[in-house]
């Protein structure tokens, strides 16, 4: 009997399946760090102590992002160690800011299952949850990922696809309860834009463009435990590139967001989320922002601004997402839709 694990293959799954991921993993003040060597981020919460306590985060949390790919990184060796790709996300809410010392476990249950028409791969849906050590709830999101079959002629199973929200709704948005934005710092934190500057259909343009490698890349599939094949053995694709983490260009796209939404301090949910093409080494990611929608929370001074934060390969001045045809323009990688917190 083998000893070793080749990961689930799509029939592998069943709707209804519970997945408890091994590797409980506590988050370091590294991760702090080595996720700003990775991403050009500057938001103040995360890079400053004294600016976290007094916005009432005592200790200062880490990147929301942080957690999210640790936890995500959890799931990959049962969930997508044969992924053909990750394809898209909704329904993630981040329940309460994860600092130091916190220590994350996931699970995971299949809420769905579609077999592709080649016979070859199906898409996996998943519905997936991180607690602390106390069992409390960090984050919890669902996804779905294609996933390569072991064996083409295995029946198919049942069609289940899961009815998603579209959206959170702001009213189902969890605000830090000790969070307050009254005495918030604009100069520190490094713009003087707020929740009123901001104007519903206004693109942001984030200019600044960062050229990815393959040693940064590796570096954070390793640092988030993601073993998916196709991140880091080239033979694991037919032409020989390694895929670039999907997180990785969300991480990219958000840090570059900060050059003209400094002030949109907290994720607090990914509403939906599209990898719309592949990323290699040596693309060149620039970022824009489209302002979806605002609300005001019962948190003093913090809003929640809606954003749609697109990353693509290429510099693209008009900001267009889609051409005539209602497909995707030539060049995007990644289509977000997430809410985040901003001083009023």
């Amino acid at each position: 009997m083998s000893k070793t694990n080749p990961g689930n293959f799509f029939e592998d799954f069943t709707i209804g399946q519970v997945i408890r991921h091994a590797t409980p993993r506590t988050v370091t003040e590294g991760d702090r760090a080595l996720y700003t060597a990775l991403y050009p981020s500057r938001f103040s919460i995360p890079s400053s102590a004294e600016f976290a306590a007094n916005v009432g985060l005592k200790p200062a949390p880490v990147e929301d992002l942080i957690a999210f790919h640790i936890a995500f990184g959890k799931t990959v060796p049962d969930i997508s160690l044969n992924a053909v790709a990750n394809l898209g996300y909704a329904e993630c809410r981040f329940h309460q800011p994860v600092v130091p010392g916190d220590t994350l476990s996931t699970s995971s249950e299949v809420i769905g299952l579609k077999q592709n028409s080649n016979g070859k791969s199906g898409v996996v849906y998943v519905r997936s949850t991180a607690v602390n050590q106390h069992g409390e709830t960090a984050l919890e999101w669902c996804r779905w990922v294609m996933v390569h079959k072991r064996d083409a002629g295995s029946p198919a199973p049942t069609e289940v696809i899961p009815e998603l929200a579209k959206t959170v709704a702001a009213g189902d948005l969890i605000i830090p309860d000790t969070l307050n934005f009254t005495g918030y710092d604009f100069t520190a934190a490094g713009e003087p834009h707020r929740f009123g500057d901001y104007e519903i259909g206004e693109k942001i343009d984030h200019v600044d463009g960062v050229t990815l490698t393959d040693p940064e890349h590796m570096l954070a599939t390793r640092l988030w435990q993601n073993t998916a094949k196709v991140h880091f053995n080239t033979e694991a694709r037919p032409d020989g590139n390694r895929l670039i983490y999907g997180g990785h260009i969300i991480s990219m796209a958000r840090a570059l967001s900060f050059n003209g939404l400094a002030n949109a301090q907290l994720i607090s949910a990914i509403n939906a989320g599209a990898h719309v093409a592949p990323a290699f080494a040596g693309d060149t990611v620039y970022a824009w922002s489209e302002v979806l929608d605002k609300a005001e929370t019962s948190a003093p001074g913090v809003g929640a601004i809606r954003l749609r934060l697109v990353a693509r390969k290429g510099r693209d001045e008009s900001m267009t997402l889609r051409g005539e045809d209602g497909k995707y323009a030539d060049g995007i990688l990644l289509d977000l839709d997430v809410w985040a917190l901003i001083p009023v």
